[in-house]
This record gives structure tokens, sequence and C-alpha cells, in this order.
């Protein structure tokens, strides 16, 4: 028998129409609560053909998120679309793409999302339920001392040229994970260290610089409100008295993440302010 799977997730992960064989590509979507109290809708992909999972919302002040997750690569991309402040000569939206090291189990991988399809008769049960994670993960406070050349970044993985468009010269990653990356074989000119503040003794916090065109070092905050970081397991008994497990549900996490990283003027960085 099927796993007792919940009917919003087996009817989310059956495959999409004409996919050939076991589902290749699935989507999800839940409502969940940001740390305000606004509720947003989160859509998660899962593509098993290509083996990676993307999860995309929108955040209180209408910041756009993307989280992709590269299992072949052991990359994660974060991207982040920011509403610009035209009054303060910003353009419409900044873009920036932050990249790290996917470890094992952070993740439920793709083809567990993808593979398994519903019964034709189930039906979303509460769509407008609006859900919480099970789990809290603790806040991973990053610090990005590593520009990524953008017309390089194929190399280290094919989704950096589709997600970080818009964030060709605000792409940064660190150089624990850039030691780990060159280990496999990536080619290491399409990584520059950005200055260090143990170089540049004057340059302050951006929250706490009074002058825009002065360099500082920038922090930005997101949230992953919900996702799918493992599955969970059940036992059950045969006529015999045997016990066996079987996979029978997906445990859901959210997880906050800081990134600091350095921008020559604080005019990249006007929500870093000191409040």
């Amino acid at each position: 028998r099927l796993p007792a799977l919940p009917a919003l997730l087996w009817l989310a992960l059956a495959p999409l129409p004409g996919a050939p064989g076991p589902a290749a590509k699935a989507e999800l979507r839940v409502r969940v609560r940001l740390p305000g109290g606004q509720v947003t809708e989160e859509s998660l992909q899962a593509d098993s053909r290509n083996d990676c999972v993307s999860l995309e919302l929108r955040t209180a002040d209408g910041a756009l998120v993307t989280l992709t997750a590269d299992f072949k690569q052991e990359v994660k991309i974060f991207r982040a679309l920011i509403l610009g402040e035209l009054e303060r000569g910003q353009s419409q939206f900044q873009a920036l793409c932050f990249i790290t090291r996917l470890h094992r189990n952070e993740i439920i991988p793709s083809e567990s999302m993808a593979k398994r399809a519903p019964p034709r008769d189930t039906r979303q049960k509460n769509p407008r339920t609006v859900r919480q994670a099970e789990e809290v993960r603790g806040l991973e406070h990053l610090s990005m001392d590593v520009a990524v050349n953008f017309s390089k970044g194929a190399q280290l993985s094919s989704h950096i040229h589709n997600v970080c468009a818009e964030a060709k010269e605000a792409i940064y990653t660190r150089e624990e994970d850039v030691k780990f990356w060159l280990e496999k074989g990536v080619d290491g000119s399409m990584f520059e260290v950005l200055p260090q503040t143990s170089d540049l003794p004057d340059v302050q916090r951006c929250r706490l610089c009074t002058d825009r065109w002065k360099p500082c070092i920038c922090s930005y905050s997101l949230s992953i409100e919900w996702y799918p970081c493992m599955l969970k397991y059940c036992k059950s008994r045969d006529a015999g008295g045997k016990v066996s497990s079987y996979k029978c549900g997906i445990r859901s996490c959210q997880k906050g993440y800081t990134f600091d990283y350095y921008v020559p003027q604080k005019q990249l960085c006007l929500w870093d302010e000191e409040t």
C-alpha cells in the first residue's frame, strides 16, 4: 500500500502532464505564515531528472526569495529580488545571489519529492490551510567573502545561469566552500576573494555607515519558512509478526540565514540601517 503522505502532497507530487514513466517533475504549493503574521504562498518544485529542488516565496517586505538545491553539484543557491527605494536613487529592484555548499540531509532528495503519484481520485484537502514547520532549525550566520564570476558560474552549477541572471555583479560565496569545490575539480578562476575587514580597518558595518557612497559590510537576512527537510518512517507488522519500516510522510523545517558581504558603497545596502 501507499505510504500515508498528506493528500496535498500526494496530489502535488503527481507527474506533470506528458511526463514519461516515473515523475520527473513535481510541484507543490503551500500557504505559510511569516514572522509578522502575514500569510504567503510558497511554491516548491522537484526535478528528479536534473536532481534539483527549488523553492520560492515572497517575504513580508515584498522581496522574492528563491532557494535552489543542486544535488548533483552539492550546491545551494539563494536568490533575493529586493524592492528598490526609488526615492533614494535605487533601481526598481536589486538582485543578490548567495551560493553555499549543499550538505546531506538538509533537504529531502529530489526523487523522494517527485517519484510518487496519488490515486486518481485523490483530491487536495484543506487547500487554504496555513502550514507551520514542525522543526525550527537554528539561524545560520555566513560570511560571504568571495565573489563568483557569472559568466563562468555554469561550471559550478548549471542553475546559476538562470537563477542569478539578474544578480550578475552580486554573486557571493564562502572561501571554505570554494576549497571544497576546488577539490572536486571546479575551475578556480571563477572566484575572486573580496576585501576583508582585517585588511580594511576603516570599513564599517553598513548599518553604522553614514555616507551612502563609502564601502561597508552589508548584512542581508532571509528565512525559508517551510520546506521538506527529511522523510518520516513508520513501522508495520505483518501476519507473521515481522516488523518492517516504510516511508510515511515528510518532516517540514524552518531555517533562517544572515549573509555578510562587502559592498563598494552603502547605496547597495540601504535596508541595513541602524534603527
